[in-house]
C-alpha cells in the first residue's frame, strides 16, 4: 500500500523529470541575430561580437552549465570565429562537438578556447558537449 510518504516521493521523483527535459530541450532557444557591424549588434546580447571588414565573425559563447547564448543566428559562407569562455568546471563541458564540421574541441575550465567554422549553406547546425547533454544551434540563414 502506498503511503503518502511514497506519494510525495513520486511527485518529487517527476517534477525532477520534468525539469530537466524543460531545462535541457525547451529553456533558453531563442536565437541571437549575428549582425555584421558592432553598431548593429543587440544590447541585450550577452556575448561579445567584432566584425573585421573582412575577417571572421568573432562571437563569444559562455560555457556555465549550458551555452549562453544557445542559439546563433549568422549568415551562410561568412567565416565565423567561435571564443567558448568555460566558467564551470563540469565534466559534461569539458569539449564541444560540431559533428556537421567534424570538430570536436576540448574545453579547459577557466580558459577561452576558439572554434573557427564557416557554415556553407543555409540551415541549422547543431553544437554539443561531449554527451550531447548541453545543446547549441547555429541558425544560418542567405
Amino acid at each position: 500500500m502506498i503511503n503518502g510518504t511514497d506519494w510525495l516521493v513520486i511527485g518529487a521523483g517527476l517534477a525532477a523529470i520534468s525539469w530537466v527535459n524543460w531545462y535541457f530541450f525547451l529553456a533558453g532557444r531563442t536565437p541571437v541575430p549575428v549582425a555584421m557591424s558592432v553598431a548593429a549588434s543587440s544590447p541585450r546580447s550577452t556575448s561579445s561580437m567584432e566584425a573585421a571588414p573582412s575577417g571572421p565573425t568573432e562571437h563569444t559563447i559562455v560555457v556555465d552549465g549550458g551555452y549562453s547564448p544557445a542559439v546563433l543566428q549568422v549568415e551562410a559562407g561568412r567565416p565565423l570565429r567561435l571564443v567558448f569562455d568555460r566558467r564551470d568546471s563540469g565534466s559534461c563541458s569539458e569539449e564541444v562537438v560540431f559533428p556537421e564540421f567534424g570538430i570536436r574541441k576540448f574545453l579547459p575550465s577557466g580558459k577561452r578556447t576558439v572554434v573557427e567554422v564557416t557554415p556553407p549553406k543555409a540551415g541549422r547546425y547543431d553544437f554539443t558537449c561531449g554527451m550531447s547533454m548541453l545543446r547549441g544551434t547555429l541558425v544560418v540563414t542567405d
